[in-house]
This record gives structure tokens, sequence and C-alpha cells, in this order.
């Protein structure tokens, strides 16, 4: 086969990291595998696991950008591709108005992955246009019949994202030295049970919601203390201050340590009591989730969204009714006092999802 994804850049995030696994499981595979983007830091990786880049900028937000139909439809012509693997709505525009300008019965076979909880619109409408649709959850395909009736949800394809076991391995624990510079760093964490809650600085991901339940669990005289794990959003200054004067004011600065952007997450993770997913917008997947469960350590979480799915598969004892105060700091309670093992991750792996993916291919062809 040879299969050509597209999405907007290769500068790192989710969707990025799935179109190297497949590109390279692709290559693996002895297929011919090529990736159109702007570029990016992850453009280097992608050329050296074997697949080709083209520098292509379709996702920039102007209607300039509609230039680009007819070079790619010639392009296209060229190339002759077998499969075009959709992954954002901009470049989904391109890529279909492109191809439905080819011949039917000349054009390569159309997947599209839908990987968020887009705003419901004409718009967004286009990543359920694919003749093979593939979303990341049961949530994503709960949203596309819910709001895209006219769609044929015959060709809708459920894959759930994965992760590598290898990467997040059960009872993974860090280094001596890594210990060592981490006491050395936060030394405040001595004697304490650590909650974690990931995710860069912005408002949906929840939390004042985990500052109410520390402030609580204090004042029960629980030795508790919260760790906020995530860079400020640049674009969102204002509510990282927000952040910091809510602890100061609440008296919780002994209590709540943000760490900024770490790379060693996992590391974080193996020396956490429990981890949190409090974001208020449900979220399609929840990778973040998966890998602390797939390390074996607990996570209490909203039970909606793709979060919910996962936290239904692997550690239901972990489940929060979304925004129920009370009931997350009974659930956190119990799991500190009650430590329970999350079950094996044997469901969410990047191997079924990218034999699952290269299957998808091959149904169209045939």
């Amino acid at each position: 086969m040879k299969v050509i994804q597209i999405l907007p850049d290769l500068d790192g995030g989710g969707v990025e990291r799935g179109t190297l696994e497949v590109a390279k499981a692709l290559v693996e595979a002895g297929h011919q595998s090529l990736v159109i983007s702007a570029g990016g830091r992850m453009v280097a990786e992608l050329e050296r696991d074997g697949s080709q880049h083209i520098q292509w900028d379709l996702g920039r937000k102007s209607l300039w950008t509609l230039r680009h139909v007819r070079p790619l439809r010639c392009w296209l012509r060229q190339q002759r591709p077998d499969i075009l693997h959709v992954r954002s709505r901009l470049p989904g525009w391109i890529v279909y108005l492109a191809w439905k300008g080819l011949p039917a019965n000349d054009r390569p076979r159309l997947v599209t992955t839908v990987h968020g909880l887009y705003s419901v619109s004409r718009y967004s409408a286009i990543m359920c246009k694919g003749e093979r649709v593939i979303a990341v959850s049961d949530t994503v395909r709960r949203y596309i019949a819910d709001n895209y009736p006219t769609t044929d949800m015959t060709r809708v394809r459920v894959v759930y994202r994965g992760i590598e076991p290898d990467a997040f391995p059960r009872d993974y624990r860090p280094s001596d030295e890594w210990l060592a510079q981490w006491r050395q760093q936060y030394p405040q964490l001595a004697g304490k049970q650590v909650i974690t809650l990931p995710g860069r600085l912005t408002r949906l991901k929840g939390h004042h919601d985990l500052i109410e339940l520390i402030d609580a669990l204090v004042k029960q005289g629980q030795p508790v203390h919260g760790l906020i794990v995530g860079g400020e959003d640049a674009k969102r200054k204002a509510y990282a201050e927000e952040l910091y004067r809510t602890v100061q004011q609440r008296g919780l600065a002994e209590h709540i340590t943000f760490t900024g952007n770490r790379s060693d997450i996992r590391d974080i993770y193996a020396v956490s009591d429990l981890v949190l997913s409090l974001s208020t917008k449900p979220e399609s997947f929840g990778r973040t989730s998966l890998e602390a469960l797939s390390l074996g350590v607990p996570l209490a979480g909203y039970d909606h969204g793709g979060v919910g799915e996962i936290l239904a598969a692997l550690f239901p004892a972990g489940r929060v009714p979304l925004k129920d105060a009370a009931a997350l700091q009974r659930v956190v309670t119990d799991l500190l006092q009650h430590p329970q093992q999350p079950q094996p991750n044997d469901r969410f792996l990047l191997d079924d999802m990218l034999a699952n993916t290269l299957a998808i291919y091959r149904e169209l062809l045939s």
C-alpha cells in the first residue's frame, strides 16, 4: 500500500504521535508511507523511521489556503496513492475538495480520524466524510451519531488509542539517581501522600477542583500534598496567576506544588499515591490517565468521555460523578486509606491500534 497521512504540523501532541506510530508500522510492514504537514520538530523522527515528509501547509486558517486544492489534486494524480488518511479539519477540507475533483474510478480511498469532540458545525462535519471514519473511543462514536445524523454509521470504526506497555510498565520504579534529585528538589513531599494532577494550566483541566479537594483533606488532618504538573499556557497567563493567587489566599502554599512543565512524567506518576483526571469537558480518549493506570497507579477521575471508558475497563473504583466535590473527596479518601491496584492494561495497546488501523486500510482496498 501507498498511504498518505495529512495533518497541520508535526510539532508535537497526541495526534502527531499517532501519525508517526502509524507511519512506522506501515514501513515495518513493507508499505510506502508519506506524511503531508507544515513541518515541525518531529519530522526528523518520521524520516528516520523510513517515511517521506512533504512540507505543505494545509492547516493555516485562511481562505487563502484554498489555493492548494488544485495543486494537491494534480500531485495526487502523479503520486497515485492507495489511501489518504486525514487527521484534522482544515486539511480535511483541502484534501476532500481535491479528492472529489478526481474521477471516481481514479480516487484513492479516503479515511478520516475524529480525534476530538469538536465544536458541532458544518466545518467540523468534514471529519465524518471519509469512506471509513475512525473514532478514537466509543465516546467519539456517540458524538458522531448524536451530532452528525446524516453520517453512515456503518462506515465508522472505533479504534482506541493505545500505548506501548514497555513505555509504561506495571510497577515501574524510578532510578535511585532520579529519586535523589526529586527528593532534593521537593523536600516538602516527604512523608506525604502525593496526589498528582497532570495537564497544562488551562481552565478545563479542573485545577480549582484539586485546590478544593486538598483544602478539605488538609482540614481533615490527612497528610496529603497536591502536585500540579504542567506548564503555563502562553495564551492563558491570567489563569495561571489566578491559580497561584488562590493557593496563597487559601493558605495552601505548603500543601500544593506547581512543578511547571516536566519531561519525566512517568517517574512522577510512579512516586504518586494517586493521579487525578478532573477535566470538566469530556476528553475524546484520555491518554495521560491510561499511562498512569498502566503503571499500576490508582486514578480518580470524572466519569465521562474517554476517561470514563478507561476507568470502567481498568479501575471502576476511581470513577467520580462530574463536578461532585463530595464524591471526589470520598473516593480519594477511600483510595488513599485502602489502596487498590488497577487492572492490567490489556485493552488499550499500541499494537492493537496499529493492527486495526492497517486492517481498515486493507478493508477499503479489498
